[in-house]
């Protein structure tokens, strides 16, 4: 992570407590974005720190008022009924990078609460002590599907590059329950082109 004045250490910090408050409130969050890369062995800088939630848009302001009680700037920003997000979060703290809470709840115009729901079953803790989880290989795959684009097919192959060992034909059947398998057939593609 980076940032001027920001340590990874406190970003950490104020992530963790996040996930505690989200915790507190009956609401499971997932790591996603460049920390779940990280962990799954594609390290690269990033400013913020991303954390995915499943909730009625309706929530997030309730959940914002409960981070305010830390003392932190939070920031709401509200989905419209086309947005294919649910929603964002921004929390600022001091000495942190920015952690993000991406709402993929947009009911019942949009969004993938199931991609959140089903990300959470197989997510594990992001340290032995650690209150937050962060989403297993597949799941972070199916997250970047979702997002599309250029960055996120190259975070994609640079994964599965780096992660010899992964059973394509399972993570082609994982992709094709969420509905994803011809965005994931479109992104190997790109791995054959010279």
């Amino acid at each position: 992570m980076t940032g001027t004045g920001t340590s990874a250490a406190e970003t950490l910090r104020v992530a963790e407590r996040v996930g505690e408050i989200l915790h507190r409130q009956q609401i499971e969050a997932v790591v996603i974005g460049a920390m779940a890369l990280a962990v799954h062995g594609y390290p690269r800088l990033t400013k913020d720190f991303d954390l995915a939630i499943g909730v009625l848009p309706g929530e997030l302001q309730r959940i914002a008022e409960a981070l305010r009680e830390e003392g932190w700037s939070v920031e709401v920003h509200t989905p419209d009924a086309n947005d294919p997000l649910g929603g964002v979060i921004d929390v600022r703290a001091p000495g942190a990078a920015l952690v993000q809470i991406v709402n993929f709840d947009n009911s019942p115009a949009g969004g993938f609460p199931r991609l959140a729901r089903e990300a959470c079953l197989s997510a594990v803790p992001l340290a032995p002590d650690s209150a937050l989880k962060v989403v297993s290989l597949f799941s972070l795959v199916a997250f970047k599907l979702y997002a599309g684009g250029h960055k996120s097919a190259h975070d994609i192959l640079e994964l599965l590059d780096r992660n010899p060992s992964t059973d394509l034909d399972a993570l082609r059947a994982f992709c094709q329950s969420l509905r994803l398998g011809q965005q994931l057939e479109r992104v190997l593609d790109l791995a054959k082109q010279p």
